[in-house]
């Protein structure tokens, strides 16, 4: 059974986290609620979620990424089966969206 996401807390970080303004803000607030290595994961799955959304192969996106197969896997699921959310922020990025069906 997964777990509820959608408390008050987290609509409190959410809303938190909308009232940054720039990158180094976000820098500021990221280095203190994350560890270097959760936001390095982070980035890392982003990164991976734009590869796959340019067509990129596993073996390109572990080679330029670092992440593992399962990693990538992860991230293609939820590209597929998920919320759409790297979807929505890779559009307003102007990234790749994917193609219609």
């Amino acid at each position: 059974m997964s777990k509820d996401i959608h408390t008050e807390a987290v609509n409190e970080l959410f809303r938190a986290i909308l009232t940054l303004k720039t990158v180094d803000e976000c820098y500021t607030f990221f280095e203190d609620a994350c560890t270097i290595n959760e936001l390095l994961s982070l980035s890392q799955r982003f990164e991976v979620a734009r590869m796959l959304r340019d067509k990129k192969t596993y073996l390109e996106i572990s080679k330029k990424t670092g992440a593992s197969t399962a990693t990538i896997s992860r991230v293609n699921r939820s590209l597929i089966y998920g919320n759409d959310g790297y979807d929505m922020v890779l559009k307003r990025m102007g990234g790749n969206p994917p193609a219609e069906d």
